[in-house]
């Protein structure tokens, strides 16, 4: 974008733009503004861009002949030259002398088409004139300098010295939408409105990106909202009003969510540190008819939207650091979700968070949690870790050991109600203890695991910190004697207690049931067979005037109602509280076995695994504690050492015929094989009646 001079040529049809003799150039000292015409495109045949471009913008390299031909016109009306050697457009006339046309051609495909970046039909080519500022080398031809080669940007008209730079600056315009001219005017990006939960929120068209919007959106969370919806669901029925954070509001939505279905009962914060997004925020209340209480560092308070017989809920709305609100104000509820790990928001959540409140938070860096990036695991959360079969879990109880310790040093311990490890997420959910013993009990369950690295039998160290002659001596598995060197690795610290509260669970179910949230209740089902450590064809088997079946689950209910306890008007004191809490803890089952197997790593070659149901059902019957888990979709949680879970499962598997010969089956040592063969056959043909819906 040098000095030009504008120029028209009557043969081409073209608006030209020449440049002007260095030495006029030098004697002006400034660089005079491109001229701008209305017709077409400067110095582009093809042109239908709607702006004015710079002439190193060209669609075809035939194009750039052109320029090269207009340019040889006014080179050879300034120098009085005729011969038809032709300057090249886009350098100067020190670094490429004039030449003849093949050669011009060749220059022109070599360095500057090859090398250029492509937008929309265009190609932007690098420029060697003299419109990039450069600094003076003060090393060097005397303190001289000489102009750089850079790239025009077709958007924003920005000059740009490298190409991966140039790729990565498009790439941002595009990013947020800016796909027109600086020198047009811009339509701003088009929001759309998104349903979920009977709840509208108004998002951005890239609002799938979190580095590149400021109104994120992901509806693959919609899963992870439910159960957070239906976890403040049950508090509510426990205490009423409650309050309630959601610290990284984005678009809204949880928030909205649960103003609108849950009304009275919550008193809703939504906070986010981005002015964009609580504009956003702000519009979506809007939109959902209910009223805005702005709480910004100004103090600026919104009126109410819409008909105040309409508008019954008011929702604040906050723009502040979450650690600073955190700090600031105390919460029943709060929820963390933050764009990658939460454990530089953990303190401040548990600094003021109410007796027996809950702590739910949304860990999305599965890359550090599930084993890929060890290193950041180790960095954020002070866990050695190593890929397992159980990675999903592995990952749970890498997230509470960091809760429990942040929780340890407010001196306020943790109860886990639910622990839940999926593709895109990890979410936690906990109880608030308050007081030093709580916080005592709650940090003796962080432990270190032992891993086999042969066999992955896995136990947790035993509680102490006496030094074991034998460290491999806890270990179930012979692994060490047998194989060489060392066969195992220590994990953690992890959380080794209960990942789940059956009792709220089943509540949750509940609530599920009642406000119609379809994708939870099959994840909430199997969470409470996981949590019993048992089938759900052997679950609640017999009825009871106290329990309800809603999805093929039956749900226990008290006959005392929720009223019976609740002052109205007031607080609960602490003694119901503390009540409440005892009879949670009543609910609770026997612990379930830590970690689960995977029929397919444990599988024996030439043999056919038998259905998963069927082998529950196997260890079932061997005496065992048995159930499927979430974590994985083959796996089986159970308290058998695995020794005896590749005992049943070799037990009753079938061989895999090939070339029409039969493998055989595997004997087990000590087991009587005569009649084997017709019993199995027995007992498969009852087994396929027992379970005819079994795929």
């Amino acid at each position: 974008d040098g000095g030009v001079v504008s120029e028209k040529v009557k043969n081409n049809n073209l608006d030209v733009k020449i440049p002007k003799s260095e030495l006029e150039s030098e004697e002006k000292g400034t660089e005079e503004e491109p001229t701008r015409e209305s017709e077409s495109s400067i110095l582009d045949a093809s042109a239908d861009y709607p702006r004015d471009k710079h002439i190193s913008i060209q669609r075809h390299l035939a194009d750039l002949e052109k320029l090269a031909d207009l340019r040889e016109v006014s080179h050879n009306t300034h120098l009085c030259v005729t011969d038809k050697k032709k300057p090249c457009p886009l350098c100067p006339e020190e670094k490429f002398k004039a030449c003849y046309s093949h050669k011009l051609r060749r220059h022109l495909q070599n360095l500057h088409w090859k090398v250029s970046v492509e937008f929309k039909g265009y190609r932007m080519c690098i420029c060697h004139l003299p419109c990039h500022p450069v600094k003076p080398n003060p090393v060097g031809d005397q303190g001289l300098s000489k102009p750089g080669a850079h790239y025009h940007c077709i958007i924003c008209a920005a000059t740009i010295t490298r190409r991966t730079d140039m790729v990565g600056h498009i790439t941002r315009h595009v990013n947020k939408g800016e796909t027109e001219s600086r020198f047009i005017t811009v339509r701003a990006p088009t929001s759309e409105v998104v349903k979920e939960s009977a709840t509208d929120v108004q998002v951005l068209p890239n609002h799938s990106t979190p580095q590149k919007t400021d109104s994120y959106f992901n509806p693959k969370m919609k899963l992870n909202r439910q159960l957070i919806f239906c976890a403040l669901a049950v508090l509510a029925e426990e205490r009423k009003p409650i309050e309630c954070l959601d610290a990284f509001g984005a678009t809204g939505i949880m928030g909205l969510q649960w103003a609108k279905h849950l009304r009275s009962s919550v008193k809703v914060t939504i906070n986010d540190c981005n002015e964009k997004s609580v504009t956003i925020i702000k519009e979506n209340c809007h939109l959902n008819k209910m009223k805005v209480k702005l709480n910004l560092k100004e103090g600026d308070n919104d009126g109410t939207v819409g008909d105040e017989e309409e508008n019954t809920d008011t929702i604040e709305v906050t723009k502040m650091d979450a650690n600073v609100i955190m700090h600031l104000r105390s919460f029943d509820f709060i929820h963390l979700d933050p764009f990658g790990t939460s454990v530089n928001y953990l303190d401040s959540a548990f600094r003021n968070v109410r007796n027996l409140g809950i702590v739910s938070l949304t860990s999305t860096d599965v890359s550090s949690l599930y084993a890929k990036a060890q290193h950041v695991a180790l960095r954020h959360y002070g866990c050695t870790i190593v890929r397992t079969e159980y990675y999903r879990e592995l990952a749970a109880r890498i997230v509470l050991a960091a809760v429990t310790r942040a929780a340890a040093r407010c001196n306020k311990g943790i109860e886990v109600l639910l622990a839940v490890a999926l593709e895109h997420f990890v979410l936690v959910v906990v109880r608030v203890l308050r007081g030093p013993s709580n916080a005592d009990n709650s940090a003796k369950k962080i432990r270190y695991l032992i891993h086999c690295q042969w066999c992955e039998e896995r136990i947790f160290q035993k509680e102490g910190n006496m030094v074991e002659e034998n460290p491999y001596q806890p270990l179930p598995c012979d692994c060490h004697g047998s194989m060489p060197g060392r066969t195992a690795v220590l994990l953690g610290p992890l959380w080794s207690g209960s990942l789940f509260n059956t009792g709220f669970l089943r509540r949750m179910l509940l609530e599920a049931v009642q406000y119609g949230l379809d994708e939870a209740q099959p994840l909430l089902k199997t969470l409470v067979c996981e949590a019993e450590c048992t089938t759900s064809k052997h679950f609640s088997t017999h009825s009871d005037e106290n329990k309800q079946e809603e999805c093929g689950v039956y749900i226990k209910t008290s006959n005392t109602s929720a009223e019976s306890y609740v002052v109205p008007g007031k607080r609960k004191g602490e003694e119901v509280l503390r009540g409440a809490a005892k009879r949670q803890r009543a609910e609770h089952s026997a612990e379930h076995p830590a970690f689960y197997y995977n029929m397919h790593r444990h599988s024996i070659r030439g043999m056919n695994m038998p259905k998963l149901n069927k082998f529950l059902n196997y260890l079932s019957e061997a005496g065992y504690r048995v159930s499927r888990t979430h974590f994985d979709p083959m796996g089986v949680r159970t308290n058998a050492p695995l020794a005896q879970f590749k005992t049943v499962l070799m037990k009753y598997s079938t061989p895999t015929y090939t070339g029409g010969q039969a493998e055989g089956p595997v004997h087990l040592p000590g087991v009587d094989h005569g009649g084997g063969e017709a019993a199995a056959a027995a007992d498969t043909k009852e087994e396929d009646a027992k379970f005819p819906e079994d795929d």
